[in-house]
């Protein structure tokens, strides 16, 4: 005796054109998913540690530079939802020199008992928050990649920098000069900067990344 077919099988060999095309779509949906998913995973596969270190000229190591890497094919594209902060502590901005990715929304807290009065005539961003205490309301967008030096027009010694970048690959080198990131090997651009260049623009130059991520020092020509 024949055993009848499960109800799926019957299903699906009684299915109209409508219903078919849309299977068809949902698989193929699917398959695109699982694919973006493989080359994600293949991305960051790729991606080893690289490091570079930063002296002056006479051999000092660098701290506070700033280093960002555009990959070769990638287009910019700006920060979504991205946050950060610029404090106000002890009457100094903190910290001194805040990198962040284009689009990004960086909120001025103060956290002295005086209030502050913070600006930018930079143009990568002008702004103006007038005398205030506490966070206010609405932080700024930083939507234009550059360098916005800031200052407080009440304490005239406050000043420090945001420097904007078209790319997530970004960071300082610390007090040994050194940074560290995680970037694929193949032709890229290096953006430097550090607050003694005086630029309102990020110094560019090729960057070759190896397969075996040899590390890379950089010599800045800045007076000690």
């Amino acid at each position: 005796m024949d055993l009848p077919r499960p109800a799926a099988s019957r299903l699906t060999s009684r299915e109209g054109p409508i219903a078919r095309a849309r299977r068809g779509r949902l698989m193929a949906a699917r398959w695109l998913s699982r694919c973006a998913v493989a080359l994600l995973a293949a991305q960051s596969a790729h991606a080893a540690p690289w490091a570079v270190r930063l002296r002056t000229a006479s051999g000092a190591p660098l701290a506070d530079a700033v280093v960002a890497v555009e990959l070769n094919g990638q287009p910019a594209k700006p920060a979504t939802q991205a946050t950060a902060q610029m404090e106000q502590r002890k009457r100094e901005f903190q910290p001194h020199v805040l990198v962040v990715q284009t689009g990004t929304a960086v909120s001025f807290p103060n956290f002295d008992t005086v209030r502050h009065h913070v600006y930018s005539f930079s143009p990568t961003k002008t702004f103006d928050i007038r005398l205030y205490a506490g966070t206010p309301a609405q932080p700024v967008v930083f939507d234009r990649p550059g360098v916005a030096t800031l200052g407080c027009n009440i304490h005239d010694r406050m000043s420090a920098h945001v420097v904007v970048v078209d790319t997530p690959l970004f960071g300082k080198s610390d007090a040994q000069g050194w940074l560290r990131l995680d970037l694929p090997p193949g032709q890229h651009r290096l953006l430097l900067w550090h607050p003694r260049f005086d630029a309102p623009t990020l110094h560019s130059q090729p960057l070759t990344v190896d397969k075996d991520g040899t590390p890379l020092e950089l010599t800045l020509e800045l007076a000690d």
